[in-house]
């Protein structure tokens, strides 16, 4: 009989296979449903860790330096995250303010924070303390965290605004940028192999 980690449950269809090594760019898929199983993984615990560490960085710049700056006849504004986030929650679009705190903002922090909590253990080859809560929560939180989105919004309003005002791209919009390809490499792959790997 196979051990447990030796096993995967196709979470469409709960067909159950025999995990097996994949090589790059492979991905196992089920044969009942079609769904992806699981898909190679290039990068060590290390290599996660230090992507996961980098990213927090830039969340930091992202959220510290302005997003854009926009001058017109003298007159300059700048904009970082936080403050297009408190310029919605004014007025009757509350709610639309806390979804986009949520997804530009919390859900991003809460990843990277589990995601180098869970990866710090492994590290030294242990799980973490609530190890598979913070799994759940990053399962969770994977559709909530749309900094890709954000970042369309943004390059949409620059491109928009350039023809009439002069506009002029800030560091968090760089740091933006780099989070977004950064988060999809990271928080947005299968993340369940380290139920394997500690």
């Amino acid at each position: 009989m196979a051990q447990a980690d030796d096993v995967i449950i196709c979470e469409y269809c709960d067909a159950v296979y025999r995990r097996t090594p994949l090589h790059r760019h492979q991905s196992a898929c089920c044969q009942r449903c079609g769904g992806v199983l699981y898909r190679h993984n290039p990068l060590n615990v290390q290599q996660r860790l230090a992507l996961c560490i980098t990213g927090g960085v830039l969340l930091v710049f992202a959220n510290a330096y302005p997003v854009m700056t926009i001058s017109m006849s003298g007159l300059s504004n700048s904009a970082t995250l936080w403050d297009s986030v408190q310029i919605l929650s004014h007025g009757s679009i509350t709610f639309i303010a806390l979804v986009l705190a949520l997804a530009i903002i919390f859900a991003p922090v809460l990843q990277i924070a589990l995601l180098c909590w869970v990866l710090g253990f492994a590290l030294g080859n242990r799980r973490a303390p609530g190890f598979a809560a913070c799994m759940r929560a990053l399962e969770g939180l994977r559709p909530w965290s749309m900094l890709e989105v954000c970042l369309l919004g943004a390059m949409v309003a620059v491109i928009k605004l350039a023809g009439l005002l002069e506009v002029i791209p800030g560091i968090g919009l760089i740091a933006l940028a780099a989070l977004s390809v950064l988060m999809i490499f990271i928080a947005g792959r299968d993340i369940r192999d380290l139920w394997v790997q500690v």
